[in-house]
């Protein structure tokens, strides 16, 4: 049992930089200086540079998300603020009153912050530019991949929002059920939310088409599309989860399924920003690299009592993977050749 452990934590050992950090790990994301940043339920962000750990009160409360913008990280709390730690110290970006503040999404220019029905947009010095009212509770927040559209997920539906309009008319995206997390593809022709009922629904934006994934034994937290948008990756099933999004995909195709088998549930996704591959987190720990293509799965941090992975994150650059979980292990690991 002890080999098996050790070589599954081989990558983990030689390659990574890791903490007990106290306490549950909400979210994980880069800055634009390469630091990774691990947002905590006690309030701190906690950031990796270089092997060196440090922490920045971020939230009276606990942090509940967390985005990276062109300068630093970006930070929602319980507290109803949202903030900005950079060069080592928190600024208040708006002040929500007693609303929290747990959706944050973030380009290069823009933030958007989501509180209860309303989402704050934001530019880059921290100026709100607009507000978006939603028919019921913000559940999900994602830009596109040329930041020029915000997504929602709610209540009976979703959102879509062009950051520049002048007039402000959402793109409502209907369907009924309670939808809890949003992706868009890297083309912006598609947009997919994870459903209470344990299923995920899609809409091709060209000609208005329902997609409809179910068959999982639990409800998907993550939803990532790979780098060229041929597959999506989901949680909440014994396996990664990839749906088919060419060949007239996925209706009528089935997914495909990678790195399964040992009864534990996949807890999170992360898709590599360079290749055609997906880090996977799950229920027990575990950390794998999978390879979609050639189906090979890459141990990257083996099981252990620190408890289900709860987030994953790479580097835009694809060559570090940083991750946490909800009883406050966190690691990033170095894949750059050496």
């Amino acid at each position: 049992m002890s080999a098996e452990v050790l070589c599954a934590d081989h990558i983990l050992e030689t390659r990574g930089t890791s903490r007990d950090l106290g306490a549950h790990v909400v979210a994980c994301a880069f800055a634009p200086d390469g630091s990774a940043g691990f947002a905590l339920g006690d309030g701190t962000l906690r950031i990796a540079t270089d092997g060196e750990w440090t922490s920045i009160a971020a939230h009276d409360g606990a942090v509940l998300a967390l985005a990276a913008d062109g300068r630093g990280f970006v930070t929602g709390g319980d507290d109803g603020k949202l903030r900005r730690i950079a060069a080592g110290e928190a600024t208040t970006l708006a002040d929500f009153g007693s609303r929290w503040v747990d959706q944050v999404a973030a380009t290069p220019t823009h933030v958007a912050a989501g509180y209860g029905k309303k989402v704050a947009v934001l530019d880059a010095a921290g100026k709100t530019l607009k507000t978006l009212e939603h028919p019921s509770t913000v559940t999900g927040l994602v830009f596109d991949a040329k930041g020029k559209r915000i997504g929602a997920s709610h209540v009976n539906g979703a959102s879509l929002w062009f950051v520049a309009a002048k007039t402000d008319n959402p793109r409502k995206l209907e369907w009924k059920g309670s939808h809890t997390a949003i992706a868009i593809s890297p083309d912006g022709e598609n947009v997919v939310t994870a459903m209470q009922e344990n299923a995920l629904h899609g809409w091709r934006l060209t000609d208005g088409q329902h997609m409809r994934m179910s068959g999982y034994p639990s409800k998907t937290r993550a939803l990532s599309f790979t780098r060229s948008g041929k597959f999506l990756a989901s949680s909440g099933a014994e396996s990664i989860v990839l749906w088919p999004f060419f060949g007239g995909g996925p209706m009528g195709k089935a997914p495909t399924e990678l790195a399964g088998g040992d009864n534990a549930l996949c807890t999170y996704v992360a898709c590599h920003p360079q290749h055609e591959a997906v880090a996977a987190g799950f229920s027990d720990g575990l950390v794998v690299l999978a390879d979609i293509g050639s189906e090979r799965i890459l141990p990257v941090a083996g099981p252990r009592e620190a408890g289900a992975v709860t987030t994953l994150a790479w580097r835009p650059d694809g060559t570090r993977l940083a991750f946490g979980t909800e009883s406050g292990f966190a690691a990033v690991i170095d894949f750059s050749k050496k």
